[in-house]
């Protein structure tokens, strides 16, 4: 008696369960992108602390190429190579290396900042 209402239970639960309508704005919802009044601080650096930093910071310094600080960065934001490097634009070494590329909202944020003069804010 035990076990069949075990199974009746599951029946029932495996029956209503996979009847759920989901809706797939509800299930993924839209995060805007919010490009206006960035700053290097507060918008910009986080960023390349995340995805960039465990190779090119000071101490690491692979491919000769240091992002750390605000100078550093510049250098490679006035000679084009970081936004090719993260959009892996042809003629560039596409990065971060070997793993997945930044979020197209956090290429969108660095491009918009470097496009309102990169200003060290």
């Amino acid at each position: 008696m035990k076990y069949f209402r075990y199974i009746l239970v599951l029946s029932f639960c495996w029956t209503f369960g996979g009847c759920y309508y989901d809706k797939e704005e509800e299930l993924y919802p839209t995060v805007e992108c919010s490009v206006e009044n960035l700053s290097f601080q507060t918008d910009i650096l986080p960023i390349i602390e995340s995805n960039c930093y465990s190779c090119h910071d000071a101490a690491n310094n692979f491919g000769g190429i240091t992002l750390e600080g605000y100078n550093q960065l510049k250098v490679y934001i006035n000679n084009d190579q970081l936004v090719g490097a993260i959009k892996h634009e042809s003629g560039f070494s596409p990065m971060p290396k070997n793993t997945a590329p930044l979020l197209e909202c956090e290429i969108e944020k660095i491009e918009a900042w470097i496009s309102s003069g990169a200003l060290n804010n």
